[in-house]
Formats: C-alpha cells, structure tokens, sequence
C-alpha cells in the first residue's frame, strides 16, 4: 500500500503559494508494488480553514460621525427631577413648565422631568423654544390615545427619554387621527420633530396603529434599552441618522424595520449600529438607510416579504439589509436572513470586513451595484437566485458557500459592454449553482485562495464562464459541471490549468481523483451533481509532469463540500494519463 499526504497548505501572505512539497510537512512511502489498489488521504493542514483570514479592512464611510450624541445626555440630577403622574383620566404635576389640560400635558421649558403612570386616551407634547435639551424619564407609563400620537415633540432643541432601571413603558396610538385644520404631525406613536436620544435599561413597547411607531424627523440615537414594536408602517425612523449603540430590539412592521430617509443632504440619512440584539419581521425592507449603513456588531434575525419562498410585487421592495450609497459591516455582527428580496444590497457599495451571515433570499443574496468586496467573514447562502453579484467584486478572505437557482458568482451589471470584474486574492469560496458557477461578463482574476464550484448539469450553462479573460496565477480551483460551455483559464495565465472532459455523463457522487505519476495525490473530490467536465489548477501542476486522472472508486473518509481530506480511496477507473506542456492541458 502506498501512503499519501495531500498537503493543502495555509495560504502564505509572503509567498502567496497554495502547495509546497517541503518533506518536513508531506512523507511518501511507498511499498514493493508499482499501483496498489488503495491509497491513503491524509490533510496536514485544515484546507478548510486555511485560507479564511486576511488583515486590513476597507471603509468607504465618510458619515457616522455627524450625530448629535454628548456626554452629558446620559446623566441628570435627580434632586432637580420635575414629577409628572398620570392618573388614568387626569395628569398631576405642580411644576409650572407643565400646562395641563384635562389628559394632554405640554412640557414648556427645559428641564428633567419623570413621567409615571397610566393615562387613558392623553397626550405628552413636548413644545419649548429653550436651546438646551429636555430629559425626560419614563418610569413606568401606560399611554393610549383614540385621535392622535400619545406622545409627541413637537418642538425642542433636542429631547432625551431615559427608560429608568426595570421599568415597563408603553405606548399605542389610533388607526385614524384627527388633525388640526392644515396640520399633518405628529403622524407617529412615539413622534420628534427635532434630535430625540433614547436611553436606558429599561423596556418600551410601541404599538403604531397608524404610521411609524418611533420617528424623529431629526436624528435618532438609541443606547441600551428593551423596545417591542409592532407597526402598520416603519418601525424605528431617524430621518437624518438612526445610531443604535446598544440594546434588544423585536420589531414586526407591514413597513422597513429600522430606518433613515434623509434623500436631501449626502451627509445624512444613515444608519449606524454597534452592537445589539434585534428580530426583525418586515414586509418591506428590514434596514433601510437612503445613504450608509455602517454594522459594527450585534445579532441581526431578519425576516422580510415572508421570507425567500414568497412572492412580491413587481415595485415591491423587501430586501432584509440596503444602504443605497454604501453597506459596511465589520467583525462584530451575526446575521440571519430570510428576505423575499435581495438579503443585502447598495445601490453603490458593499465591503464585508467580517462577521457570521446565513442568508436564505428570493433574489440576489448579496448585491452591489458597483464595487462588492469580502475581505474576511463566515457567510453561508443557503438559497438564491443569484448567490454574490456585483460589477467589481474582490474576494480577499473569508469562508464564502453559495447555493443559487441560477448564477452562484455574477459580475455584471445594468450597463452594456464587457467593464466588469471578478478579483479572487484568497478566502475560501464554494458554489453550487444550477446556473454558472461563476459568470463575469468580463474578467476574472485569480491570485490565491480556494475555489471549488459545482456547477450546472444542463448544457446551456457552465461552472466557469467568462466574456474576455480569466487570469489564474495562483490558488486553488476545482470545477465540475456540464461540458458544452466550460471554460478553463485563460493561456496568458501563469499558473497551469487541466481541462477535463468526458464523453458520457457522470453521475453525482462519482469520485473524480486525480495524482501525479508517482502516485501524490492532487485532489478526491465528488460532486455533487451529474457532471461531464472538470477544470481544475493549482500550483502543484508543473510543466512536464505527469499525472493520472481517475473516475469511480470509493473514499472512506471526511469530506467537506465534496473534497476529501482524509481517509483511503480506493481506485475506480483509469480515464487518462497525459503530461503537461502547455498552460491549459485538454484532457479527453
């Protein structure tokens, strides 16, 4: 018996080389027989994991940094706490800030003020020209209105709600509100014309039965508390920011979950969050940001439309994360999605520098009208139409695995013409689509990491496809699929390529394995579905080698996505034996 490493080496940002046959890390042993009918697969390093991490991030972000957010917003003196009690059918509070009117009190200066109760069928106005900002503390209240918004900013320089320790907090509107003559605000439950702070370790539950739930036609910070939402509309809307530091958030809206509309000034109208739970069901977007959307953390369950198995309307928009400008997540988020739409988007661009995503989508799991790039990251796409698509995308790290109705890989774009481009510097990436594998309506290059694509059984469609050239000077790439229109590297590449093609179909699970002459084993793979071809390049093929390429046979150990890293294969079929000469081999 002979016995073999496969020696899948961790990527090398110095030498950037995929293989390496240095003896302190690949043994061949070889017994008194030529060919044995089995041999051994052993993996010195984890494949798998090799090729994850890469330094450095990138940021398109010029905003998150214009908010309204002070150090003094958080702290009070209590001593100087104005009391307002809510009394069912009446308000009571002795401070001359204060008008009362049977239920509706109007807050008139600055000041701390603690509101407390239950108020049937009220309203809190908040109504001050005084240019400092307005705290107020709910301390437990219970506020309803049948005509309007229970509580409402009608003019402040800005207002801070603080949601005092272990306290309940709720508020419901009316399904039809009763305006002034002219008037149209406030049109939310929880309404700010100005700058509103939320704040605090306690809970606030917001039932909007007419419009938005919370809304500040201003900015909108909130830190720490506990907010249940249920909506006709959107649920949480900062029209010029909405920075989330902290908090848990279970929203369920027949609009966008969070929100930030500001279409006016290009410096405005994002949306920041650094950390915090959230569930969020939304019939239509579950973020929406009119320019960025910068995570930095937090635990995101997105549902939108119904999810990736239902139908939306054709001007329906349901897509569980957008930034129009940009999309800008970081290390620190874990995201899962199931969006009737595309699961994250930008009209412009995205940049995923990391975190965990599960995205289960109706159309485009990942969409960038411009530039798409992935430096490192766990994403899993486990329905698509399109997996990743964009018209420049650059994978550089991460652990990427898409399944796709159609393309798993598509660099294209709404423009005519061939300007698009698919950039692979390393990470770990594995497709199986029924479409191409990996279509760009352009170029492709490759110079580290790992590919391996299943890709289409039907004869219209290839696991690689390409309109101009694909350069491959490094990495690892495995690709099985249909035979009428697959494409191997192109001859101006640096690194060899072997172009396999079989006359008959082979069935899914059919081990292709292919070695060298003395008998080192390149890959053990079995694919998924019915294939009839195979590319495959790597560094380990040399001009003048020779190699055998086999079909059938058995394997008894791991396997990851189809590639074996372990365990004995015992031999199928010998299909061919060719040497390489040339910078693609056509195998037949």
């Amino acid at each position: 018996m002979k016995k073999l490493d496969i020696f899948y080496i961790v990527v090398s940002l110095i030498t950037m080389a995929l293989y390496s046959c240095s003896s302190d890390t690949t043994n061949i042993i070889d017994d008194d027989n030529d060919q044995d009918d089995t041999t051994s697969i052993i993996t010195s390093e984890d494949f798998y994991n090799s090729f994850d991490d890469t330094e450095g991030t990138d940021n398109y972000i010029e905003n998150g940094a214009t908010h309204e957010d002070k150090a003094n917003d958080y702290s009070y003196n209590e001593s100087s706490v104005i009391d307002i009690t809510l009394n069912t059918n009446a308000i009571i509070s002795s401070s001359e800030n204060v008008t009362i009117n049977g239920t509706l009190a109007t807050i008139t200066r600055t000041g701390t003020y603690r509101i407390s109760g239950t108020l049937d069928d009220g309203q809190i106005i908040v109504d001050s020209d005084d240019e400092e900002t307005i705290k107020i503390i709910f301390d437990g209240i219970n506020i309803t209105n049948s005509t309007n918004s229970p509580f409402a900013i009608m003019g402040a320089e800005k207002t801070v709600i603080l949601l005092s320790d272990n306290s309940q907090n709720y508020l419901s509107d009316t399904s039809n509100y009763i305006f002034e003559e002219g008037e149209d605000e406030p049109d939310a439950t929880l309404f700010s014309k100005d700058n509103l702070t939320i704040y605090g370790t306690g809970m606030l539950t917001v039932s909007g039965n007419y419009n938005e739930a919370i809304k500040s036609k201003d900015g909108l910070v909130i830190d720490g508390p506990t907010i249940n939402i249920t909506s006709v509309d959107d649920g949480i809307q900062g029209k010029d920011y909405l920075v989330i530091r902290n908090g848990t958030f279970t929203i369920d809206v027949d609009g966008d979950g969070l929100k930030s509309n500001n279409d006016e000034d290009e410096d405005l109208g994002y949306i920041q969050i650094d950390d915090g739970d959230f569930t969020i069901v939304a019939e239509a977007d579950g973020l929406q940001a009119e320019t960025d959307l910068i995570l930095n953390g937090g635990d995101f369950d997105i549902k939108t439309g119904g999810g990736s198995s239902a139908s939306l309307g054709e001007d329906d928009s349901a897509k569980a994360i957008k930034g129009n400008t940009s999309v800008v997540m970081d290390t620190g988020s874990t995201i899962t999605i199931d969006a009737a739409d595309d699961g994250i988007h930008s009209n412009e661009n995205i940049i995923i520098n990391g975190g965990t995503f599960e995205i289960a989508s109706g159309d485009d799991a990942i969409h960038s009208d411009y530039d798409l790039t992935i430096k490192n990251g766990d994403i899993y796409i486990t329905k698509s139409v399109e997996g990743i698509e964009g018209a420049t995308i650059t994978i550089d790290g991460g652990h990427i695995e898409v399944v796709s109705s159609d393309d798993g890989i598509n660099g294209a774009g709404d423009e005519s013409g061939s300007n698009y481009y698919l950039y692979i510097n390393g990470g770990y990436t594995y497709v199986n689509a029924s479409g191409d594998g990996i279509d760009v309506n352009g170029y492709i290059e490759m110079t580290d990491g790992a590919v391996i694509v299943n890709g289409p059984t039907g004869q219209n469609n290839g696991a690689i496809d390409y309109d101009r050239t694909f350069i491959i000077s490094g990495g690892f790439l495995l690709a099985v699929g249909s035979s009428n229109m697959v494409q191997a590297p192109s001859s101006s590449s640096t690194q060899k390529s072997i172009l396999a093609k079989f006359n008959q179909t082979l069935q899914a699970n059919t081990i292709l394995h292919l070695e060298k002459a003395d008998g080192t084993n390149l890959f053990t793979f079995a694919p998924a579905k019915n294939y009839q071809s195979v590319v495959f390049s790597s560094a380990s093929i040399a001009s003048g080698s020779s190699y055998k390429l086999y079909t059938g046979g058995s394997c008894n150990g791991n396997s990851t996505n189809g590639l074996y890293t372990d365990g004995t294969y015992t031999y199928g079929a010998l299909t061919s034996s060719f040497t390489v000469s040339n910078t693609i081999t056509n195998v037949n």
